[in-house]
């Protein structure tokens, strides 16, 4: 194929070496970039941009001179840094099911380390120190999944071996699965609860202090959705009581800052939003890219579209 007719072809933008898509599906050009970093002139050309796998804003500054600009693909499970910058016309999808296995893992992690009392062992390890207690098990425990899709499926399906109660909550009832509006009657039953809601208008501050009162007296709140889908100070005054427990992946703003209230409140595990970031996110990535664009290549409807 001549230079002249390889510049015809739809540029793709990918964070990785094409090579890695295993069978990249031919009639498209591909450039590895990270805009984020420096921006190269064939910016306008591009039609297919997969963005790097980070959040914020910075993915998204080069998007107004991308005239060519067709696609967007991220590789985050959530999009709620970057819908709002997509231009009109232009199709954002999003990296459903990139992280199910990273994030259910990390989910079930938080969990186990939080009622078994590992952050302590840790401490007592630097400590050089042997304190024998006892810790509740999470056989037997009730856990409300609060945001059940994806990955609310993959976190049940690692739960189930444990012997543990599982309801189950989403945006809207269906078979075997509650609707939000019943959550505040769900609460007080649970031991366990997990939330994996998107980041929306309606999540935004969902738990607040009236959510967390709900709970019962030793229940773990695990959070790997979105930092601002709680209000941090009502957890920090709720953690204070030493009434609850609870684990965090994410937090508002991200990095957590050194003077946050959160890091010393008792009662809490913190984890640096790492729910994503595993050995199992870039085979996942690199599947879901490649079967990308192998419809945009063909015409064929692209899969995880997000309105905006």
């Amino acid at each position: 194929m001549s230079d002249d007719t390889l510049s015809e072809l739809p540029l793709v933008w990918l964070p990785f070496d094409p090579a890695e898509l295993g069978d990249p599906p031919r009639g498209l050009r591909y450039e590895v970039v990270d805009p984020t970093r420096e921006v190269p002139d064939s910016v306008a050309d591009v039609a297919y941009y997969v963005t790097p796998y980070q959040l914020g804003s910075s993915v998204t500054d080069v998007l107004p001179r991308m005239s060519s600009l067709q696609v967007v693909q991220t590789l985050t499970a959530g999009v709620d840094s970057v819908r709002p910058d997509v231009p009109a016309g232009v199709t954002l999808c999003s990296g459903r099911g990139i992280h199910d296995a990273s994030t259910a893992e990390l989910a079930l992690t938080l969990i186990l380390a939080s009622l078994r009392g590992v952050p302590g062992f840790v401490r007592d390890h630097d400590r050089h120190q042997w304190n024998q207690q006892w810790y509740p098990a999470l056989a037997d425990r009730h856990v409300l999944i609060v945001g059940y899709g994806a990955i609310g499926e993959a976190i049940e399906a690692r739960l189930q071996p444990f012997e543990v109660t599982i309801t189950k909550v989403a945006r809207t009832a269906r078979e075997g699965v509650h609707p939000i509006a019943e959550l505040p009657d769900l609460l007080s039953s649970a031991d366990v609860v997990v939330l994996i809601v998107p980041l929306t208008d309606e999540t935004r501050g969902l738990v607040d202090a009236d959510f967390l009162t709900r709970l019962r007296d030793g229940a773990l709140l695990v959070n790997v959705s979105r930092g601002p889908v709680v209000d941090q100070d009502a957890l920090v005054a709720e953690l204070r009581t030493g009434r609850i427990t609870a684990a965090v992946d994410v937090s508002d703003p991200e990095p957590l800052p050194s003077s946050s209230p959160l890091w010393d409140a008792p009662g809490l595990l913190i984890s640096p939003h790492v729910g994503g970031t595993s050995s199992a996110m870039w085979p996942r990535a690199h599947r879901l890219v490649r079967d990308q664009l192998h419809r945009f290549a063909a015409g064929e409807p692209l899969a995880n579209v997000v309105e905006h």
